[in-house]
């Protein structure tokens, strides 16, 4: 199956910074995010390679990120097509290599599969739905 693209796609060409430090939660090790060095201090960048705080202390960015977990990447999103119409997605997928939503189904089974690719990090092609 082809994958559509989204409107500002870039083909993954946007790589994490190299200087990102992996995030991984004690309790069970599983990366929740990166720490980046800025000046003096550091900033939390989400899985979506989003800043998740403006540049604080090492402790304020692990906090933050343990406070978010995973739970967001669940969430229902909005992904702008090329037509300029948003879509309600799901996200399937989400590394430093490859993000993929899906177009919601709302659990059909018989719903035809739908996936897109969206650049890393994602920009504001991709939005969470308020709840």
């Amino acid at each position: 199956m082809s994958v559509p693209s989204a409107l500002s796609s870039n083909r993954h060409t946007d790589q994490m910074d190299a200087d990102w430090i992996e995030h991984r939660r004690t309790e069970d090790g599983e990366r929740v995010g990166w720490i980046k060095p800025v000046d003096d201090g550091f900033v939390a960048i989400d899985l979506l390679g989003r800043p998740v705080t403006e540049v604080v202390d090492w402790m304020r960015a692990e906090e933050v990120l343990d406070g978010r977990g995973l739970g967001y990447l669940a969430e229902p999103h909005e992904l702008r097509l090329e037509s300029g119409a948003w879509l309600r997605v799901r996200i399937a997928e989400a590394s430093p290599l490859r993000i993929r939503v899906k177009k919601d189904d709302w659990g059909d089974m018989s719903a035809p599969q739908v996936y897109y690719e969206v650049s890393f990090p994602v920009d504001d092609s991709l939005r969470q739905l308020p709840r």
